[in-house]
C-alpha cells in the first residue's frame, strides 16, 4: 500500500477523491428521480464557483491535518450518505459536505488540528454556519465516527484502484503483460463509478446473510 506521507500520493489522492465525488455528484444532478434530494443545511442556494477539486486542494493547502484525515473523511461521507439515505451528494451540497467532513476526521484523528471559525474561514462559510453544520454531520453519522484499520485499508485502497482507472494508458513497450494488466484492461482507464464505495452497508449484510 503507498505512503499516505508521500507528497505524490496525497495529490493524488486529492485529485481522485474529488474525481469520484464529482462524478457521484453529477449523476445526481441528472437524475434526481433515482435520487430523491432532501433539502438540508448543506444545501446551497446556488452551486459553487469553485470546482470540487480545486475546494478539497484548498482544504488540503490551509488545513494542515494528517494526510489520512482525508481517506476518513471519505469513510465519513459514505456512512452519512449510508444513514441518510434521502440525502444524496450533489453539486449543491458537496462542498459543505467536504469542509465538514474534512473538519471533523481531523478532531478526532489528529493531537492538534484548527478550531471551526478556521475551517469556516476555508470553506468560504460563516463560523455560526460551521457550527450548525458539524452538528448536524455528527448527527447524520449517528455519532459513528471510529474507523477501524480494516475499514481504512478498504477505502484507501478503492482510491487507489481509482488512481489506476484514470491514469493515462502505459507505453505498450513498457506494458507488464500480467493477468492484472492485460492489454483487453489498459484500454479501458476510464471509471464509470457514480457512488461512493458502500463498504461497510455490504460487509454488514453478507454478515447478516452469513448469520441467518
Amino acid at each position: 500500500m503507498a505512503d499516505l506521507n508521500c507528497p505524490t500520493v496525497m495529490n493524488n489522492i486529492i485529485t481522485f477523491l474529488s474525481s469520484l465525488l464529482q462524478r457521484v455528484a453529477e449523476s445526481n444532478d441528472l437524475n434526481p428521480q433515482f435520487h430523491p434530494q432532501k433539502i438540508s443545511a448543506f444545501h446551497g442556494l446556488t452551486r459553487p464557483t469553485i470546482s470540487i477539486q480545486s475546494y478539497l486542494e484548498r482544504i488540503f493547502k490551509y488545513a494542515n491535518c494528517s494526510p489520512s484525515c482525508y481517506v476518513v473523511a471519505y469513510v465519513y461521507l459514505d456512512r452519512f450518505t449510508q444513514q441518510q439515505p434521502a440525502l444524496s451528494i450533489n453539486s449543491f451540497n458537496v462542498h459543505r459536505l467536504l469542509i465538514t467532513g474534512v473538519m471533523v476526521a481531523a478532531k478526532f484523528m489528529d493531537d492538534l488540528y484548527y478550531n471551526n471559525a478556521y475551517y469556516a474561514k476555508v470553506g468560504g462559510i460563516s463560523t455560526t454556519e460551521m457550527n450548525f453544520l458539524e452538528v448536524d454531520f455528527l448527527f447524520g453519522l449517528g455519532f459513528q465516527l471510529n474507523v477501524n484499520p480494516t475499514t481504512f485499508h478498504t477505502y484507501f485502497s478503492h482510491l487507489q484502484r481509482e488512481m489506476l482507472l484514470l491514469q493515462p494508458p502505459m507505453d505498450h513497450h513498457n506494458l507488464n503483460l500480467s493477468p492484472s494488466s492485460s492489454p483487453s484492461s489498459s484500454s479501458s482507464y476510464k471509471s464509470i463509478s457514480t457512488k461512493l464505495l458502500h463498504y461497510e452497508d455490504d460487509h454488514q449484510q453478507h454478515q447478516e446473510v452469513a448469520a441467518v
